[in-house]
């Protein structure tokens, strides 16, 4: 400990704190009312103020409280990138010093921020960019909904949809990511639709059920392949939860909402997943399972092997699934330009997995076999 106590205190980030945690902060902790702690998320979240004493209707004694045991900790905009089509890219630098991105995608009166829920990625996803930079830690929730922050004061507004599709598996961040999303849906901060909110997963089976107890977000399934076979080698949390499980617990999902479908992400690979083949055994996969499909033409990085499906081979993939009574749409890529599509967010990641080396190692040239040079 140092010689002053109070230096020693890290104090509570109050982004990290839903309305029940708010109010109980103030009732608890400062001895106060629960509405000051109802005021204080509104003023946070709502008008983006930061600074307790621009909190004007909080007495002056409790601003005085309250700066004594919190503070508002923001993910920093270090860098910002707009693509041609109007996508934004934003690099994020939390405090200690790990990189994360956010992406704003506007959509005449739509609008959609896509958003991280950990540095890097643990699930190895052949594919996706963000996997090759190998994984870091979970985000907390106040990291996950500074990022909503940060991205409203940017574009003036309060996003219309938000997406946990940015780098990381949400379902791998459970309870950060629950209370994020409980939050970007509260009256007094975001007031986005439960149907708007929507969590992107590649398949935690035992979470995705718990997630039906405490959440009714929008749900969206990264599928990419119609059997286990070849699922195992795209996705390789398949090995653990293979499709018959993750369809069992997408269904328990939805089944009390009939408006609701789950979405399935199924990103075309040349060769790989696109046949007619494919999509015919896709249809007998999803048969009586609500389903919308988004085909999401492959965004291509540096060291990857694949190669996206031909436009006419996307479309008659679609078209297939159409007649089978899919609602299909083809993905149109936004943000390619500056690797800002689906895929391609990758942060600056300081691997703890250690990913990195070994996909070094899997590539490098061993040293016997290399020729000698002449001798110097």
């Amino acid at each position: 400990m140092g010689d002053n106590l109070l230096e020693d205190i890290v104090k509570i980030n109050l982004l990290d704190l839903d309305r029940k945690a708010m109010e109980a902060l103030f009732v608890e902790k400062l001895g106060s009312k629960a509405f000051h702690g109802r005021n204080v998320l509104k003023w946070i979240h709502k008008h983006g103020v930061i600074d307790f004493e621009d909190m004007t209707d909080l007495p002056k004694k409790l601003r005085a409280q309250l700066g004594e045991v919190a503070e508002v900790r923001l993910p920093e905009i270090v860098f910002e990138q707009p693509a041609r089509d109007g996508t934004i890219k934003w690099i994020l630098e939390l405090t200690d010093g790990q990189r994360i991105e956010t992406v704003y995608i506007p959509d005449g009166d739509r609008s959609t921020i896509c958003v991280s829920s950990q540095v890097g990625c643990a699930l190895d996803c052949s594919f996706c960019s963000t996997a090759q930079q190998g994984f870091n830690r979970n985000l907390s929730a106040g990291e996950i909904i500074g990022q909503v922050w940060q991205a409203t004061r940017e574009i003036g507004k309060i996003p219309t949809n938000v997406v946990m599709m940015g780098m990381g598996e949400p379902l791998a961040n459970f309870q950060p990511v629950v209370t994020a999303m409980d939050m970007m849906q509260d009256d007094l901060t975001y007031m986005i639709s439960k149907y708007r909110v929507t969590l992107s997963t590649s398949g935690v089976v035992p979470n995705l059920l718990r997630l039906r107890e405490v959440s009714d977000v929008s749900l969206a399934v990264s599928l990419h392949a119609p059997t286990n076979e070849l699922r195992d080698q795209l996705v390789p949390i398949n090995k653990k939860y293979p499709l018959e499980q993750l369809l069992a617990a997408c269904r328990e999902f939805i089944k009390d909402d009939k408006r609701r479908k789950i979405t399935w992400e199924y990103v075309m690979l040349d060769g790989v997943n696109d046949s007619i083949a494919h999509a015919k055994a896709l249809i007998r996969l999803l048969e009586g399972t609500p389903s919308k499909m988004n085909l999401i033409p492959f965004n291509p990085f540096p060291g990857t092997d694949y190669k996206s499906s031909p436009p006419e081979r996307i479309e008659a993939f679609r078209q297939k699934l159409m007649k089978a009574g899919i609602i299909s749409i083809t993905r149109k890529t936004r943000g390619d330009d500056i690797d800002a599509a689906c895929g391609q967010l990758v942060g600056q990641v300081r691997d703890r997995s250690r990913r990195h080396l070994r996909r070094r190692a899997e590539v490098a040239i061993p040293v016997q076999t290399l020729p000698q040079g002449p001798a110097r």
